[in-house]
């Protein structure tokens, strides 16, 4: 095995026992990269991050030594940068500026859109997905490209639209402020920060990726800050 299929299998291998998977692969034309460590522009990067409770494991076990800020950013980086450094790859994360088009990205790479709470949906794993993280390469890595599918387009129901105790969740998008007033309140903190966001739990796509309830209540105390 070599060139594109051993990369991804190198990094696949290397990132498996911290739940983080392989999200994708976006190609560029010259020039239309991200910037790398020396300068050149990315001619691809492959997308990174958890699809369901992968992360939550080894990121959990993690914790326990460590007491700083933002823990699944400085996780995600702690898993992320050894790794490019040893491919001498360029870590790109969500978290950190010059802000990298990751949604754009996504888009391309797994062939996604947007859903009315504002986060990707995946055609598979529904809204139980996220990006940790890029490896950037000067050279392309050719693989097939994703094709386009929009789940909520083929949902009839759409019980995202009629679950939102606060009405936040609408057909024109989703109202932040109206999400954390409510998570904010006595009902709130009673009601979705302990059991999750009651219209993503809604939503039929991908629900035997859900998060588990620690993943959850992790993931709403910072959607309440």
């Amino acid at each position: 095995m070599s060139g594109p299929a051993k990369t991804l299998q190198w990094i696949e291998e290397a990132l498996s026992p911290y739940g983080i998977r392989l999200r994708g692969v976006v190609n560029f034309e010259a020039g239309g990269g991200p910037v790398l460590s020396d300068g050149r522009h990315a001619a691809a990067v492959i997308l990174l991050g958890n699809i369901g409770g992968s992360i939550w494991p080894p990121f959990s076990e993690w914790r326990k030594t460590y007491d700083g800020p933002d823990p699944l950013d400085a996780f995600s980086k702690a898993m992320i940068l050894p790794l490019a450094k040893e491919m001498g790859a360029t870590a790109y994360f969500p978290s950190d500026p010059p802000w990298q088009p990751f949604q754009q990205w996504a888009k391309r790479a797994e062939g996604m859109s947007g859903s009315p709470l504002g986060i990707f949906i995946h055609p598979q794993y529904g809204l139980w997905h996220g990006y940790r993280g890029a490896l950037g390469f000067a050279e392309a890595i050719d693989v097939p490209q994703a094709a386009t599918f929009h789940a909520c387009d083929h949902c009839r129901e759409k019980p995202c639209l009629t679950h939102c105790p606060a009405g936040a969740v609408t057909a024109a998008g989703f109202d932040v402020a109206a999400c954390r007033n409510y998570l904010r309140s006595d009902v709130g903190q009673a009601t979705c920060m302990v059991e999750g966001c009651r219209a993503r739990n809604a939503c039929p796509v991908g629900a035997e990726f859900r998060y588990p309830a620690e993943q959850l209540a992790f993931h709403m105390q910072a959607l309440a800050l």
